[in-house]
């Protein structure tokens, strides 16, 4: 069984940042892919950011890169979202899953979800 923890999210004026954590047990964490997902309401919930599990390669959508950075420290079973210059539009719940198989843009390739943190962005 994995369980994912998601922190760090919060109230934050347009411009501001955040720094997400997503904290990992169970499975073994260094074997898998990370991604973050969001969801606002009454949205469908869409791909943030991915980070391999083997080189740390990284993806983003088109939405948040250059201003959304992805990490990972192994050795705490934990990935990272750092978000900067955050917009309105950034508001939504935030959850970090663990990947299967599958490419990473998709919801059905993830097995394990958080239960997500609330992100608001207040303009």
């Amino acid at each position: 069984q994995v369980q994912l923890v998601e922190s760090g999210g919060g109230l934050v004026q347009a411009g501001g940042s955040l720094r997400l954590s997503c904290a990992a047990s169970g499975r073994t964490f260094t074997s898998y892919g990370m991604g973050w997902f969001r969801q606002a309401p009454g949205k469908e919930r869409e791909f943030v950011s991915f980070i391999t599990w083997s080189d740390g390669g990284t993806d983003y959508a088109d939405s948040v890169k250059g201003r959304f950075t992805i990490s990972r420290d192994n050795a705490k079973n934990t990935v990272y979202l750092q978000m900067n210059d955050l917009k309105p539009e950034d508001t939504a719940v935030y959850i970090c899953a663990q990947h299967t198989s599958g490419h990473y843009y998709r919801i059905q390739a993830y097995d394990y979800w958080g239960q997500g943190t609330q992100v608001t962005v207040s303009s």
